[in-house]
């Protein structure tokens, strides 16, 4: 893996543990907060590779639209749903409901990035 890489994952997974219980963010926003707005997806990658780290919340990321594209990245066919649902967030159809009620923007919560 390149080192830029995982300095980048490391920031990733910084953010995302940053995430408070009952609340979500999206690739996205982790990416802006990060000052790489359009590496949504690289956002994603590095949360593929989260399942195994305790104090990372892999489940509290999702798309743009709320929906549970990074589902299958879990043990159980359901779990990221479950994981959710146990925390008081509605998901119907793999899609959250009333995102903007539990959408957690680190740009605005966490403030400016420190370098």
């Amino acid at each position: 893996m390149n080192p830029d890489n995982k300095n980048f994952f490391q920031k990733v997974y910084e953010v995302a543990a940053q995430i408070p219980y009952g609340r979500v963010t999206s690739y996205g926003a982790i990416a802006k907060y990060l000052g790489a707005a359009r590496s949504a997806r690289m956002v994603g990658w590095a949360m593929n590779g989260a399942g195994g780290m305790e104090h990372v919340p892999a489940h509290r990321v999702v798309n743009k639209a709320g929906l549970l594209t990074g589902k299958h990245h879990f043990g159980g066919t359901n779990l990221m749903q479950q994981l959710l649902e146990s925390e008081g967030i509605e998901v119907v159809d793999n899609q959250i409901q009333d995102l903007d009620k539990y959408f957690w923007d680190p740009w605005k919560e966490l403030g400016e990035l420190s370098s």
